[in-house]
């Protein structure tokens, strides 16, 4: 491979790590979870966030601002009702200029 996927260059490493953990442990999630010794709920949990952040970056969403509160939301550093509010105001304001 001569480059490195967008999705994937936009992980962190400790995204990177449960990745190849999961990998490795043949896409087990009640082995990645003995592994880190979480429940299989918390393992699973992760799994959908790393998922939704490769979704929302293979969508390319046309609106950076958009990409990047929804980016936020995923990653816990705004909550989902907040992004769905900041969202649904920046729209209204493109749509008013």
């Amino acid at each position: 491979m001569k480059t490195v996927p967008v999705w994937m260059a936009e992980m962190d490493e400790a995204d990177m790590a449960f990745i190849k953990k999961f990998l490795l442990a043949s896409g087990s999630l009640k082995e990645a979870a003995a592994q880190y010794g979480v429940s299989y709920p918390t393992v699973r949990l992760r799994l959908d966030r790393l998922i939704q952040k490769i979704q929302l970056t293979e969508q390319a969403e046309a609106d950076p601002y958009v990409s990047l509160v929804k980016r936020l939301a995923v990653d816990d550093k705004l909550d989902f009702d907040t992004a769905k509010l900041l969202i649904e105001a920046y729209r209204e304001t493109k749509k008013g200029g």
